[in-house]
């Protein structure tokens, strides 16, 4: 339980105009993923959300989407995640 009202406070932090950074999973070939910028919106499909534009799409600002707030973090984690294996 305090893990998800954690992860509901820290999307609690991001405003529609803020620039983030998440990991992309290219969908033709699923295990390369890169670090990209996305604006956070208004969602347009469901007001008073958020969610994140990115390559042309919406995609709803949840916790089950790895977002930070900076490119240095976002490489932390990326290599943390995909190049410590």
């Amino acid at each position: 339980m305090e893990i998800s009202n954690d992860l509901s406070n820290e999307m609690a932090q991001y405003q529609a105009g803020d620039i983030v950074y998440v990991f992309y999973r290219n969908p033709h070939t699923q295990d390369v993923a890169n670090i990209q910028e996305a604006a956070v919106v208004n969602n347009p499909d469901n007001p008073g959300e958020l969610a994140l534009f990115l390559y042309e799409t919406y995609y709803p600002l949840t916790n089950e989407l790895a977002v930070y707030s900076s490119e240095v973090e976002a490489k932390e984690a990326y290599q943390h995640y995909f190049e410590g294996m």
